[in-house]
C-alpha cells in the first residue's frame, strides 16, 4: 500500500502568488480570481497605477508592483521585494505579453519586434522562474503556470515573432517541468485561443464573429475569466501530479479541422 500525496487541498487561501502582466486582460482576471480564493497576490505590470487599481479591486491581500519583465535586474529586485513583503512565494503566473505582428520584409522594424517578443514572452519567463526559485523550493505546493498561446501550436501569417516566442514557452515549460520535478514544483502551460483582451480589441466585432464561427468548436471568442479558471485549477495544491502539460483553452480551435 502506497502513501497518499501529502496535500490534496483545493484551497489556495494564504498562498502567495505573483502574476505578471496583471494590469489587464487575462492577467487581471487571474489576479482577481486568485485573490477571491484567498491568495495573497502580487499584481505586476509596467503601469503601476493600473496595477494599483487591480490590487484595490482584488482586496487587502493584494499589492501592486511596477515591473518591466524585459529587465532582468528589475525582475530580481521585484521578486525579492515581493517575497519579503509576503513572506515567501508559492505560485508564479508568467502572463506578460506583447503583440508582435511583423511582416518578414519590414526591414526597419522586424529585428526590434523580434527581440521585444522574445525578451518579454520567453526570456522573461525563465528569469522570473529563476528569481523566484529559492522561495518556490520552500513551498509545500509550488506551482508555475506559463501562459503561451495557440500560436505556439500553429501559426498565423505575419506573426512569426509571436509564434516563435510562444512556441518557446511550450518547450520551456516541458524543460522546467523535468528540471524542477525533483523539487516537487509543477510547471504547466496554458495556450489560450481567441480571447477578448486588449490585444484583440482592435479586431472588429464582425470579424471576431466570422473567425469564431469558422475556426472554433464553440463558435465564439473566450473571456479572460475562462483562462483564469484553468490557471486556478493548475495552481491548487491538489494539482500535484500534473506537470509538463500544455493545455489549450481555445474553444476547440485546435481540435477543429474544418
Amino acid at each position: 500500500m502506497t502513501n497518499s500525496p501529502p496535500n490534496l487541498s483545493r484551497s489556495i487561501a494564504g498562498r502567495v502568488a505573483i502574476v505578471t502582466g496583471a494590469a489587464s486582460g487575462m492577467g487581471r482576471a487571474t489576479a482577481l480570481l486568485l485573490a477571491s480564493e484567498g491568495a495573497k497576490v502580487a499584481v505586476t505590470d509596467l503601469d503601476l497605477a493600473a496595477c494599483q487599481a487591480v490590487a484595490a479591486e482584488a482586496g487587502a491581500d493584494a499589492r501592486a508592483f511596477a515591473l518591466d519583465v524585459s529587465d532582468g535586474d528589475a525582475i530580481r529586485r521585484t521578486v525579492a521585494t515581493i517575497a519579503a513583503a509576503f513572506g515567501g512565494i508559492d505560485i508564479l503566473i508568467n502572463n506578460a505579453g506583447v503583440s508582435s505582428f511583423a511582416p518578414l520584409d519590414a526591414a526597419d522594424e522586424y529585428d526590434a519586434i523580434w527581440h521585444r517578443a522574445i525578451a518579454v514572452m520567453l526570456t522573461a519567463h525563465q528569469r522570473m522562474v529563476r528569481a523566484a526559485l529559492p522561495w518556490l523550493r520552500r513551498s509545500d505546493a509550488a506551482r508555475i503556470v506559463n501562459i503561451a498561446s495557440t500560436e505556439g501550436l500553429g501559426a498565423t501569417p505575419g506573426d512569426t515573432p509571436y509564434v516563435a516566442a510562444k512556441s518557446g514557452v511550450v518547450g520551456l515549460t516541458r524543460g522546467l517541468a523535468v528540471d524542477l520535478g525533483k523539487d516537487g514544483i509543477t510547471v504547466n502551460c496554458i495556450c489560450p485561443g481567441p480571447i477578448r483582451t486588449n490585444m484583440t480589441d482592435t479586431v472588429p466585432e464582425a470579424d471576431k464573429a466570422v473567425f469564431a464561427r469558422r475556426r472554433t468548436a464553440l463558435r465564439r471568442y473566450g473571456e479572460p475569466e475562462e483562462v483564469a479558471h484553468m490557471t486556478l485549477s493548475l495552481v491548487l495544491p491538489a494539482a500535484s501530479y500534473i506537470t509538463g502539460a500544455v493545455i489549450p483553452v481555445d474553444g476547440g480551435l485546435t481540435a477543429r479541422n474544418a
